[in-house]
């Protein structure tokens, strides 16, 4: 089990390292580190500076340069940092060499993303998930972060599996491994068996970028009380509930937020809870279009569903925030004609490029709602003609 102990005692301050090459933009690099900022605050850490450095590609030893890293060092020692994080993954040397140097805890973003996962995972499922995705970051980088592990003392990045160097043998990592994918065996039987025990519904699920407003709009439609928080992997766990609209049911299911650079063994490792994105019949994937950077988003969702081979379903896109947005990009100069006009010509290029699949709505405010139910409604209605066309049960 995931050692309890290491909580967080009190705010970290945090200083934050991303480096532009050949394959990340300075702008996109921005970006990221912006994201790696949130990351850090949801985990409990307060970022006081980010460090960027142009190279062509990361230093083997010690990712970036010696310069750079010199110039970390001083900084972290005069404002007296505790936490050092990368955006980009780093191998085990190369944690061990940046912590001898600087001589403070030093992590990357799978890292960061595996201590917030660890502090939300609730349920057994998720736990045990969340622990098999950490041994298997760890495994190979055994030797270089061992010091890391030793000077960690507890705070973001240890809520890791053991702290004594036996525990981090390279054989016993391997054979606690094996346990935990058989522990999850376990309870992906049971998890299917409770799916087949939900009888022939129509199925829907959530997807989207996390913090986009799924669990939000989850409370709206199945008017539940799913758990929604402005942070990001608020939701771990699947939630599915059944609806009934117009005499019409369906289960429709709340799922984990997506992100750019998710580890892959926590994508792995987690492919059981995404299994309710497999097999649902349709998908709504929610969009925070206020986001500057919606779009990679929605780039990054596509690309996960790829991964997990659900990509080739039904789809009703759902740009949420559109107060957001509108009191982002509209000036108060303009009038209400323009404003209009941009938006109509908003919805038109996404209506083209979702085949008349997508609607715009604000749940915070709660507009568009009912268009939304509607649209959804009349998805199911078809899906239960397709699947049962000589009855008429479900519509």
């Amino acid at each position: 089990m995931l050692d309890k102990q290491n909580k967080i005692q009190s705010e970290e301050k945090a200083v934050l390292v991303g480096l532009v090459h050949k394959e990340q933009t300075e702008t996109q690099m921005n970006e990221y580190l912006a994201e790696l900022q949130f990351l850090a605050l949801t985990a409990g850490a307060t970022t006081v500076k980010t460090f960027m450095q142009k190279l062509p590609r990361p230093d083997s030893k010690t990712f970036v340069g010696k310069g750079k890293l010199q110039e970390i060092k001083e900084y972290v020692l005069a404002r007296g940092v505790t936490l050092v994080i990368f955006d980009d993954e780093l191998t085990g040397s190369q944690i061990g060499n940046i912590t001898d140097e600087i001589g403070v805890k030093t992590i990357d973003r799978s890292d960061l993303i595996l201590d917030i996962f660890a502090s939300r995972a609730k349920t057994a499922q998720a736990k045990v998930q969340v622990e098999l995705a950490q041994y298997q970051y760890i495994l190979p980088r055994l030797k270089g972060m061992w010091k890391h592990l030793e000077r960690q003392g507890g705070g973001i990045g240890s809520r890791g599996p053991g702290e004594t160097e036996i525990e981090t043998d390279r054989r016993i990592v391997k054979d606690k491994i094996a346990l935990l994918r058989k522990r999850l065996e376990e309870i992906d039987k049971q998890a299917m068996t409770q799916r087949k025990e939900r009888g022939e519904y129509i199925r829907v699920a959530l997807v989207g970028y996390t913090n986009v407003g799924k669990s939000t709009i989850m409370n709206l439609l199945s008017k539940s009380e799913v758990f929604a928080e402005n942070k990001l992997f608020a939701t771990l766990d699947t939630t599915t509930r059944k609806v009934v609209y117009e005499q019409t049911p369906f289960l429709l299911s709340d799922t984990v937020g997506f992100i750019r650079k998710l580890p892959h063994h926590l994508v792995e490792s987690f492919k059981s809870t995404l299994d309710e994105v497999r097999e649902a019949d349709c998908l709504l994937h929610v969009v925070d279009i206020s986001h500057p950077g919606y779009e990679d988003q929605m780039g990054v969702v596509n690309k996960t569903l790829q991964e997990i081979g659900a990509f080739d379903k039904p789809v009703i896109t759902i740009f949420n925030k559109m107060d957001l947005y509108e009191s982002t990009v509209f000036d108060e100069w303009l009038d209400d004609e323009v404003k209009k006009e941009m938006l109509t010509q908003l919805e038109a290029r996404w209506q083209q490029e979702t085949n008349n699949s997508a609607i715009f709505i604000s749940a915070l405010e709660r507009k568009n709602i009912d268009g939304l139910r509607n649209t959804i409604l009349s998805r199911v209605k078809k899906l239960y003609e397709e699947r049962y066309p000589y009855l008429t049960k479900f519509y």
